[in-house]
């Protein structure tokens, strides 16, 4: 089996207009196609992600087998240049997308779930929990401010049958701005606005209901330890991105001054760059995002590499249905799967649009699809829409 076509989407969402996700669409020789998303929507970066994605196509993809992912993804990785000095988003992304499709494309011809190929279930179904809430728990966006209206927004969740709500406390500020200069020791009136909100939650779900804090990385290892020691008190789950991945110090110094789990991995792409994380126990949860970390293929190694010293995963998912449906795969195979995160942005109408299938949990559980490859299709009828660029 060869592939022979790539079609390369940059989508444009017509109630989502700062999120682009790019979307890949392999085909073969033998009739059958495979999908894989770069996970890369949200921020900036989606055009320079696709001309990436068309450059690897053109050099590594067309005529390769995709059967042959180790192979394929060796010579990306070797042959890229970029990839070698830890590369950037925009290179393992790409690399991302080109390899999940051939897995999708593998399953589909094999007639199997690509959890069969990753090692067959561990997991039947999937716990998940509702992510970002304070952005508006729903098919309707709001920006949360107030501590009442976080906790208003995880009432929502819980009362859908979710056991677990994640919020971000310090994304804005008292009159709703993005928040500014959090690298800095913050002051009293930041530091009682961003405990009220997290307390407030911890009120509204009860003492049953985990909560997961994520500060996306707008933090110094000093103000992540002063809000940090306030919040453990109020029983956290675990505390994601409290810095960002530049210095991995940082994080060693959060993780041994609380008494939180840590969790981050978005951002980390490829086994080289969580080596440290793992070898100085940075992490008690890891969050590749398999549209970005390197594909299937890496991901598997980085996962198991995790269990190696006990760390739990939990997949970042952020993007279009494909995002989903890929987490769905990997966590249903690995015996350290955690939790599944699941954020209001795919109940958004025009990501509904993306995919023929639009898998949803139900009271706060994902039964994983058994349907072959990813389990997903793309809406033709909407994707004619979109702007492609082909490659054979």
């Amino acid at each position: 089996m060869k592939i022979t076509k790539a079609e390369i989407f940059y989508l444009e969402l017509r109630d989502l207009p700062a999120m682009h996700p790019v979307i890949l669409r392999l085909d073969t020789d033998e009739g059958i196609t495979g999908v894989g998303e770069v996970s890369m929507a949200g921020g900036i970066g989606q055009s320079g992600a696709a001309g990436m994605l068309k450059n690897m196509a053109e050099s590594f993809a067309i005529g390769a087998d995709p059967f042959k992912t180790e192979k394929l993804w060796e010579n990306m990785f070797r042959n890229s240049l970029w990839t070698l000095g830890g590369g950037g988003s925009t290179v393992f992304a790409a690399m991302s997308a080109i390899d999940n499709a051939c897995w999708d494309i593998r399953g589909k011809a094999l007639n199997l779930p690509v959890y069969q190929l990753l090692g067959g279930k561990t997991n039947d179904d999937l716990r998940v929990y509702a992510s970002h809430v304070q952005g508006g728990w729903g098919s309707i966006p709001k920006v949360c401010v107030k501590p009442e209206e976080f906790a208003a927004e995880a009432e929502k969740a819980v009362s859908e049958g979710f056991s677990a709500v994640k919020i971000n406390p310090v994304g804005v500020d008292a009159q709703g701005k993005r928040s500014a200069g959090l690298t800095k020791i913050l002051s009293r009136n930041q530091v009682r606005l961003f405990y009220d909100r997290v307390k407030a939650v911890r009120e509204a779900i009860g003492p049953d209901v985990d909560l997961i804090i994520d500060t996306l990385c707008m933090l110094s290892d000093s103000t992540a330890i002063q809000l940090g020691r306030l919040w453990e008190e109020l029983n956290i789950y675990y505390f994601e991105e409290a810095v960002h991945y530049l210095n991995v110090e940082m994080q060693v110094n959060v993780a041994k001054r609380l008494k939180i789990p840590m969790a981050a991995g978005e951002h980390l792409y490829t086994r080289w760059r969580y080596r440290p994380y793992f070898d100085q126990g940075a992490l008690a949860v890891i969050q590749p995002d398999i549209g970005n970390c390197g594909g299937f293929t890496e991901a598997k190694k980085i996962c198991d590499y995790a269990n190696v010293y006990d760390v739990t995963v939990q997949c970042h998912v952020y993007g279009s249905p494909i995002a989903t449906a890929v987490a769905l795969q990997m966590e249903a195979a690995i015996p350290n799967f955690l939790i599944h995160e699941h954020t209001p942005l795919l109940m958004r109408p025009s990501i509904m649009e993306i995919c023929k299938n639009n898998y949803q949990p139900a009271k706060g559980r994902f039964m994983v699809p058994s349907l072959p490859g990813i389990g997903i299709e793309l809406n033709d009828t909407f994707m004619k829409t979109q702007p492609c660029v082909v490659v054979k």
